[in-house]
């Protein structure tokens, strides 16, 4: 399998939410619980820009902090935009992706983002779990 080159950026922020998971297969988590996430998202492009960047990191981590800002200190089960979901790890991190897609696509990191072919979110639940969401852009 050939892979094309590409170039990545991430930045890296996190975010306290309390949730609880609806199932059977979720055990303990059914209950209201509280879970700390180490967020990276990672901004992918298959060249640079005239300046030498894929997007401006400051910018990056600007809009990082905004989204999550929605999410943070939060009773997910209480937030309308999330009603009927079922709040986990996979599911939070394709949130937060085409969150940042939309700011990508209103031109909020400093780059076009038809420049730009992808963005990856990564949550980490702990030092031995984590879960990934990458969509285009």
């Amino acid at each position: 399998m050939t892979t094309s080159p590409e170039f990545r950026v991430t930045v890296r922020d996190h975010m306290m939410v309390a949730h609880s998971l609806r199932g059977e297969v979720f055990g303990p988590a059914q209950q209201l619980h509280g879970a700390t996430f180490v967020v990276d998202a990672t901004f992918v492009a298959d060249d640079l820009d005239g300046s030498g960047i894929v997007v401006d990191i400051g910018r990056a981590a600007e809009q990082l902090k905004a989204v999550l800002a929605d999410l943070t200190y939060r009773n997910l089960d209480a937030v309308e935009a999330l009603a009927g979901l079922t709040t986990t790890t996979e599911v939070l991190a394709r949130l937060v992706a085409d969150r940042l897609a939309e700011r990508a696509q209103a031109g909020q990191l400093g780059r076009p983002a038809d420049q730009l072919s992808g963005v990856e979110v990564t949550l980490r639940e702990s030092h031995v779990a984590w879960a990934s969401y990458r969509r285009p852009l």
